[in-house]
């Protein structure tokens, strides 16, 4: 394989993982685009439910009534027959009829209610934890990335020879030195300061005529003459 084929081979890999990142964000953002979303749905889907339910209400309050009216009519009809009036009752069992009827599709009305709310609130209920479980979801997602990021960057900067810690390390190393090289010099400095000064006094004590400028065998035999004498 030539050279031009392998760095078009390493470009086309470095694209597609760079593809692959950017599907991937994307993909974070249109899931958390579908859970604001469905947040709504739900806050559209409790209004309905609380639409429902003050139906619910409301049929059962008529069915209250209507079950009433039957109940006043059943005692009407009876006292009619207690009493012979044979014509009346027949118009009042057409009415009792009636409104049975009505009661039977109001019930039936009011159990729908009832089914359609106990509905609702399972729907919801399982639409909330799932939007729930998403968002917990996306949040490790998204620490995880964050983290990682961060940890690469941290091995980027803080590893190899040209990393900005070895850098660092370098640069601290060779101020470390220039600092030990000052200290060696002023060191040197001070101690050529003494020999100059202890050689100057020299010559200084040399032009008193305090000290002798130099030993010889004279002066040393002369001297341990001296000290037998004593």
């Amino acid at each position: 394989m030539g050279f031009l084929t392998k760095v078009w081979t390493a470009l086309r890999g470095v694209g597609h993982e760079a593809e692959d990142v950017f599907i991937d964000a994307q993909g974070i953002r249109i899931l958390e685009q579908e859970i604001r979303d469905a947040k709504d749905a739900q806050e559209d889907a409790k209004e309905s439910l609380t639409d429902v339910m003050a139906e619910q209400l409301k049929m059962e309050r008529q069915v209250e009534v209507t079950r009433k009216q039957q109940a006043e009519y059943d005692q009407a009809i009876r006292k009619l027959l207690e009493q012979g009036d044979e014509a009346l009752a027949t118009e009042t069992a057409e009415k009792i009829a009636e409104v049975e009827m009505e009661l039977e599709t109001e019930e039936a009305v009011l159990a729908s209610y009832i089914e359609q709310i106990a509905d609702l609130k399972m729907t919801i209920l399982e639409s909330d934890k799932q939007v729930k479980a998403l968002e917990r979801e996306i949040s490790i997602v998204k620490s995880t990335e964050a983290a990682q990021k961060a940890a690469q960057i941290t091995a980027d900067r803080f590893s190899g020879s040209n990393s900005s810690l070895q850098s660092a390390s370098d640069s601290l190393k060779r101020i470390k030195e220039r600092q030990q090289k000052r200290k060696d010099k002023m060191t040197a400095a001070r101690d050529l300061a003494k020999e100059t000064n202890s050689v100057d006094l020299k010559d200084k004590l040399v032009n008193a005529g305090v000290i002798s400028s130099k030993a010889n065998g004279k002066s040393v035999l002369d001297r341990y003459k001296s000290e037998a004498q004593k």
